[in-house]
């Protein structure tokens, strides 16, 4: 019998976790219990991911304490985000032993974010003509959908497909990265460019095809007044594409056979 072909299932962890905990912390737990209900609720989860999808390969992606290069570059990045609650951060061991309870290895770099880690992973596994899915309500990863990467939204039980992204933004996954170089990204707290809006950016990426075709035609005499704004605000259109697109080559230091599932058993 042929083996089948590689499957990689990569859930987000934190972006995971943290849902899960805030459905308890609204209950009337201690933080105790509420963390405990969490770690059920999470091999639950996780148990359901693994029957649903089939992987052959699978990985939980933690965010470590990481001063990433983001942060470098632009200082502001992700400021003004509302912080891990304490119990939860103190108790994330446990939470990642859940996953191990689950036969699934857990990914945490100290030097490198989940999201770009989650990319190189994704990006790898395709480029060999295998497939990912992507457990994750975090549309930024929708950059990377293609026919060998998938994205589940867990929580609203729908995939971030590009149908999703055409009705969402009205622009295909390629353009996105130069979509939110335009709009900014509220979340990560990254700016865009000045009065250009969701409705201008996709009208534009509609006419233009993409920023390096734009930043072309800003330069003509005649240029359209979004295109003006786009002129006088490029630095920080190139500064906010640069932060917004995910890197897909860190080096991992580990292979597909240490994360096959089920576990190979001990030698």
């Amino acid at each position: 019998m042929s083996n089948p072909r590689p499957h990689l299932l990569i859930i987000d962890a934190l972006n995971l976790i943290r849902r899960l905990h805030a459905v308890q912390a609204q209950q009337a737990l201690t933080p105790a219990q509420a963390l405990i209900a969490t770690r059920a609720n999470l091999i639950n989860t996780c148990r359901k991911l693994l029957a649903g999808s089939e992987p052959t390969h699978v990985i939980a992606v933690f965010d470590g304490e990481v001063h990433s290069w983001r942060k470098e570059v632009y200082p502001a990045y992700k400021e003004g985000r509302t912080p891990m609650p304490a119990e939860l951060r103190e108790g994330l061991n446990e939470l990642q032993d859940a996953f191990w309870e689950c036969g699934v290895d857990a990914l945490l770099s100290q030097t490198d974010e989940a999201d770009d880690l989650i990319a190189t992973l994704a990006s790898g596994i395709a480029q060999h003509g295998a497939s990912a899915t992507i457990i994750s309500t975090d549309k930024g990863f929708c950059q990377l959908i293609c026919p060998q990467i998938r994205i589940r939204d867990y929580f609203n039980k729908r995939w971030l497909d590009a149908a999703f992204v055409e009705q969402q933004y009205g622009v295909t996954p390629a353009q996105l990265v130069d979509f939110w170089a335009l709009t900014g990204i509220g979340g990560s707290n990254i700016k865009g460019v000045p009065g250009i809006g969701p409705k201008t950016a996709t009208q534009l990426l509609q006419q233009y095809g993409d920023l390096a075709a734009m930043l072309t035609a800003c330069q003509q005499e005649d240029a359209a007044k979004p295109l003006l704004k786009l002129r006088q605000h490029q630095d920080e259109a190139l500064l906010a594409q640069r932060l917004v697109r995910l890197q897909r080559d860190i080096p991992l230091g580990f292979n597909l056979r240490e994360i096959r599932y089920p576990p190979a058993p001990d030698a």
